[in-house]
This record gives C-alpha cells, structure tokens and sequence, in this order.
C-alpha cells in the first residue's frame, strides 16, 4: 500500500468521525496538526498527503519527492501551490459542494441573532434584569422583523441559493448581485442588480463568493457607504472579501446598523484586528461549515477523491 498522511487531521476529525475509509485505501497515518517545519519530515516518505490549512508551498512540495497526490479537506486550495504541484506532476484535488445546507443555516443564525440579540437577552435574564424590571417584559435592543425586508446575496452558487430559499420561506424579498450572471428563474420575484445598485437595496447582505482577485476587498468605504444606515452585513465566505478596518468604522460610527462575521482576513485572529472591539459585530470562529453532517460529507467526498485518484480516473481536480 502506498502511505498517506494526514497533517491536520483535527480539524476535520476531533474524535466523533472515523478514519477507516482513508485506511482501507492506504497505510494511514493521522497527525492532529502539523507546523510547517515538520511536514518534511513527517511526509518524507509519503506518496499521498491530505490537509485541511496546512500550507504545502513550492519549497515544502520539492522537499516532498515520493508525493504523487495532494487531497484538500476543503473548497479553498489556496494552502497548496497548484503550480508547483502541477510541474511535479502532483495531482491535486478538493471537496466542493458538502456543507451548502450547514453554511446558510449558520448564515440564516447570524442574521437572526442581528435581529434579535437573543445571547444579549439570554445573558440579560439570567443576570436578573427581568426579574428586576418592573415591566412584564423588556427589551435591550430593537427587535427586526425580516418579512418584508431585502436579502441581499453576493455570490449564487449553492450556498447563495440556499440561503435565498431560507430567506423566502422567512417572507423576504431577493436581490442577488450581478456576480458572474446568476440565475434566478427558480425564485419568484427575486431581481438582479448592479453590485452598487444592490447594495442601495438590501436590508440585509450576505456574502457567498469566492476570494478571487475581483472579489479580494470588494466590501470597501466606497460600497459601505452605499448601504442602508440600518442594513446588515453578513459575511460566511471569506474574510478578504471585506475591507475590516472600512466596516468598522461604518459600525462605530453609526453608519451601518450591525455585522456579523464567520471569517475574517487572518484566521485566527490577531489581538490587535480592529473587528473584535467594533459595536454592534458579531463573530463566530469559521464554524459553517464544521456541523457533524457536513464534515461526514466532506470526509466520504474525500476518500472517493483518492479512491478515483488511485484507480487511474481522478476527480474534483483542481484546475
């Protein structure tokens, strides 16, 4: 059997899920996390490598002579260099298409929790606000109704449409951004518009785009401005796909009513990023996608990936 080694197998796997596909196919060998200066030696005799943010650069790749196969456990690629993979001859390859269900749920809780602040309220009764208060109820924070508002999407692949099913079952109204000609003819009602002209629109915007060099910073001063003072920004993509220091000066300034954020540019965070002090913004630590079911797709996408790769017919090849 050839070896396959897993670099950050944590991620994926803390415990609830099993291995046994990967080693029904190779010799198997699980590493919790990796730092960079250990994968040469802990690869170096490894024909097949997965990793979930592990970078695999051109340096490292070069280090790495035996290795025929690169299997991302993810969408994004970027912590591999395709190029250099693809000089070698190193077929590399990625898991699309697991989590669109787990990503616009936890978009759909992000908007909700805008709406609502239930842990604000949460926190407040159990400090013993509503026992103290000498109303039969109270509230913190304005509370927002969604039907009848704008959902604003950027992005309309999978988890874009999604979260537009979610958004119509809620009563709302669809605008989706002229991003890469969407198709709304599923959607009664729902309209394509210009992304400044959509950004004039939307109640509430959501992010579901790819970090490409268009989309890299495509939420600037510039954009946020055109927004409603009262409007949402959601953003379960990519964090590069927001301008940080521009969106919290929208947020404390009043500019913008409230944020929140599953990702941001540098994960995890710096102490220091401007978004963790900002008011009104809500951040959750990259966790979309990590429900058990999503990963339990991701994991048997993954050992079909290597499987079709071993058996002479990959598939999900990055391009």
């Amino acid at each position: 059997m050839l070896k396959l080694v897993v670099l950050d197998g944590y991620a994926l796997n803390p415990g609830d899920l099993s291995w046994n596909g990967f080693g029904q196919l190779a010799d198997l060998i699980v590493y919790e996390r990796t730092h960079v200066d250990l994968i040469a030696e802990r690869a170096a005799d490894a024909e097949l490598v997965l990793t979930n943010k592990t970078p695999l650069s051109a340096e490292t790749i070069a280090n790495l002579p035996p290795l025929k196969y690169i299997g991302v456990l993810a969408t994004g690629y970027n912590v591999v260099d395709v190029k250099a993979a693809r000089a070698r001859g190193i077929t590399v390859t990625n898991v699309a298409n697991y989590g669109s269900h787990s990503v616009a749920q936890l978009a759909f809780a992000l908007v909700l929790e805008l709406s609502h602040n239930v842990g604000l309220h949460n926190s407040a009764v159990k400090n013993g606000t509503w026992s103290q208060n000498p109303d039969w109820c109270f509230w913190l924070k304005p509370q927002l109704e969604l039907y009848g508002k704008i959902m604003g999407i950027v992005g309309f692949g999978r988890i874009g449409r999604e979260v537009a099913k979610i958004a119509q079952a809620f009563g709302m109204g669809l605008v989706i951004a002229n991003h890469g000609n969407p198709d709304v003819s599923d959607f009664h009602g729902a309209t394509v518009a210009p992304l400044e002209d959509f950004l004039r629109q939307a109640d509430i915007v959501s992010l579901h785009c790819p970090l490409t060099p268009l989309t890299q910073n495509l939420i600037s001063r510039e954009r946020l401005a055109l927004m409603k003072p009262n409007a949402f920004l959601v953003n379960t993509s990519r964090g590069q796909l927001i301008v940080e220091q521009d969106l919290v000066e929208a947020l404390n300034s009043g500019r913008l009513a409230g944020a929140a954020v599953d990702v941001i540019s540098s994960e995890p965070p710096r102490q220091d990023n401007p978004l963790l002090s900002a008011k009104n913004c809500i951040i959750t630590p990259h966790m979309a996608w990590a429900t058990k079911e999503a990963r339990s797709r991701l994991m048997e996408i993954a050992v079909k990936n290597l499987d079709a790769f071993l058996a002479g017919q990959p598939v999900n090849v990055v391009s």
